[in-house]
């Protein structure tokens, strides 16, 4: 069977049919590539995904086959004959912490800046047509929502080029795939993240005007298409894809993956994890890829309440956050339309953006925690965590004053913290739980406090928060990608990899900040 798929596969790359671009690793070394994920070659088993074969895969597959089975077969060491494994080229930066944080994130620009023509034949890299910044760490690739946060600090730098090259990428993946991928690589191809692409727009609108809308109006509709896949089909109480059908009838939105299978990237973490599950196995592997989708990997946010990882149910989880985006996209494709002088299409949008906040307080307002839940579709009642995710309807103005205010008050009495906003209560050792806190939360809290005008709160978050980064910039030199925001002398925890620094989302949201309260120091 192996035998008659390499043929196949060899024929096609031959014809240029596909490409390595097209093919995740797993699909192209099948066999080889469970061996090594499995095995302790690699501590971390995105190494092997984004390595890159020295050879036409297909023939480093025929090898394999002809020597795996024999005597003295070493796997480490024929890896190492047949792939390069990835390097960070900020690996032999040094940071200057004498020349302060607004030096040191200027020069992060440079080291995290990759070109787009660089991509190795036969790697996992997706070909972009534009330069981009990385987050950095062990994360070498675009990735979707990290992007946005990225391009505030892009902007305060004025580098408006980068971003408008980097809304080209964005622009240029949907088009060929039909939506944006969760980062730019190909064992990323089944998923999104969360529908950042209509704010950055607005982002780029600030230094090119409105009309950008109009020049993405076709990306936003094939973005929107993407995400309502399915969603006029459905009754009551019934689910495709991302797309479900409410019991009043109304559309909202899930996290989902095309694929049912481990992920590539955390193969044997997810092969481990499945056997603690009572759920079928695919569906356990859809809830975690639909989990990674939400860029909240892991969080107690998608697990009953027992909190375990082997509990999770991702797919029946309505996100309050990616349901305020999704308002944002059809307000966004309204206001394309009026732009152009259509009132019948920009009046079409704007009505489904209603019907989409009016779910949004039908469904995810919950008046006995005074904030904004999501809701278990499946048994019909909202889930019971609160997360840093209720702050999304105030950054979007779906809250009514009154609500603003509760949630002003809860944030201020539970979430804030020395360090800033964690984001949930429990400790479960999740990287999303508490007491970890991140940037893109941070900002998204802060700006939406601004909208109802809670400026004191706001000011107070953002200060915490960045005295914490800059406190830990002080002691190591780096900016990290998550803080412990409740012992702010300890390192954040948790996660499936170790802290990684750089770092693309807490550059751009920290320089924002600092330049919007004018404070370095405080």
């Amino acid at each position: 069977m192996v035998k008659k798929l390499l043929l196949t596969l060899s024929f096609v790359i031959s014809l240029g049919l596909v490409t390595a671009q097209t093919l995740s690793p797993r699909q192209l070394f099948p066999g080889l590539f469970e061996a090594v994920q499995l095995s302790t070659i690699y501590p971390d088993n995105k190494t092997f995904v984004d390595a890159v074969p020295r050879r036409n895969p297909s023939l480093i597959m025929s090898d394999y086959l002809a020597q795996k089975d024999k005597p003295g077969f070493n796997l480490s060491q024929f890896v190492d004959e047949n792939f390069i494994n990835p390097n960070t080229k900020s690996d032999g930066f040094k940071s200057d912490i004498s020349l302060g944080i607004r030096k040191h994130i200027d020069t992060l620009w440079q080291v995290l800046y990759r070109r787009h023509d660089t991509v190795a034949k036969y790697s996992s890299l997706l070909p972009l047509p534009n330069d981009f910044i990385i987050p950095g760490g062990r994360f070498r690739e675009t990735y979707y929502w990290d992007s946005y946060f990225t391009m505030l600090g892009l902007q305060e730098s004025h580098k408006t080029e980068i971003i408008h090259n980097m809304i080209g990428n964005f622009a240029y993946m949907i088009d060929k795939y039909g939506f944006i991928p969760n980062g730019t690589r190909t064992y990323y191809l089944t998923r999104s993240q969360p529908p950042f692409f209509s704010i950055m727009l607005d982002l780029l609108a600030k230094d090119e005007g409105g009309n950008v809308l109009v020049k993405y109006q076709p990306e936003l509709l094939k973005e929107y298409a993407f995400w309502m896949s399915g969603a006029a089909k459905l009754k009551p109480g019934q689910a495709y894809r991302m797309a479900v059908r409410m019991p009043g009838g109304e559309v909202m939105n899930r996290y989902w993956d095309d694929s049912d299978k481990p992920r590539e990237e955390s193969f044997k973490k997810d092969v481990e994890a499945a056997k603690n599950t009572k759920q079928k196995q695919t569906d356990f592997y859809r809830n975690i890829r639909a989990a990674a989708e939400s860029g909240w990997d892991f969080s107690t946010r998608w697990m009953d309440t027992t909190g375990k990882l082997e509990t999770i149910e991702t797919t029946f989880i309505i996100p309050v956050d990616l349901n305020c985006l999704l308002y944002h996209l059809e307000l966004s494709i309204a206001k394309s339309y009026k732009l152009q002088g259509n009132a019948s299409k920009s009046n079409l949008y704007i009505e489904k953006a209603d019907l989409r906040r009016r779910a949004i307080l039908k469904y995810c307002w919950s008046e006995k925690n005074s904030w904004f839940m999501d809701y278990n579709w499946k048994q019909q009642h909202i889930t019971p965590n609160l997360t840093l995710a209720g702050t999304y309807p105030l950054e979007f103005k779906i809250a009514s004053p009154a609500q603003a205010a509760k949630v002003a008050a809860v944030l201020q009495k539970n979430f804030l913290k020395p360090g800033g906003l964690v984001t949930t209560f429990k400790r479960s050792g999740q990287q999303w739980d508490s007491p970890n806190a991140w940037a893109p939360l941070q900002y998204m809290a802060i700006d939406g406090l601004s909208n109802y005008h809670q400026n004191a709160l706001a000011r107070t978050i953002a200060e915490n928060w960045i005295k914490t980064n800059i406190k830990v910039f002080n002691d190591t030199g780096k900016l990290m990608e998550k803080y412990n925001v409740v012992d702010t002398d300890v390192k954040a925890g948790g996660g499936e990899y170790p802290l990684q620094d750089g770092f693309g989302w807490t550059n751009g949201v920290l320089l924002n900040l600092i330049n919007r309260f004018h404070t370095d120091v405080l």
